[in-house]
């Protein structure tokens, strides 16, 4: 019941053995799924660092990486993250953009939020706490539609 709780849930399913494994062919997940195009990962430019992947993460459709670094972390539909930008252990909804070389730690991002350009969430909580709401367990959290600056 509380957001700590559903950020820990959400970021089990990123494990090799979630305690809900959403690939049980035995326990079928029905839904809704929105026609988009599939996930794509984009800049392999090893030497300049600008290369899109994601690690033990789940990856949405209609999903760009684009030079970007995933780790940890559940990925909506239509969220793009761009050149040099890091996102580790988050929950980002749909549509949302993560702009150039950002870093991004332990964050619930609601829908529709674009985060600027070289904005740091995550690592000063602090400084965090003046713009965000912050659990109790350190997640921070940006709500729906947010203008972020």
């Amino acid at each position: 019941g509380t957001i700590d709780a559903y950020w820990e849930a959400n970021l089990d399913l990123t494990k090799v053995t979630p305690d809900l494994n959403l690939y049980d062919r035995n326990w079928p997940i029905f839904t809704y799924q929105e026609q988009l195009p599939p996930a794509k990962f984009v800049f392999a430019d090893q030497e300049h660092k600008r290369v899109g992947h994601a690690m033990d993460s789940l990856v949405s459709e209609g999903c760009i990486i684009s030079g970007g670094y995933v780790k940890r972390s559940v990925l909506s539909p239509k969220v793009r993250i761009n050149s040099f930008s890091e996102v580790e252990d988050s929950l980002l909804f749909e549509n949302v953009t993560i702009g150039r070389r950002c870093r991004i730690r332990r964050a619930i991002i609601d829908k529709n939020v674009e985060i600027p350009p070289e904005m740091t969430i995550g690592y000063d909580l602090e400084e965090d706490r003046r713009r965000f709401h912050v659990t109790a367990g350190g997640v921070v959290v940006i709500p729906k539609g947010m203008k972020v600056a």
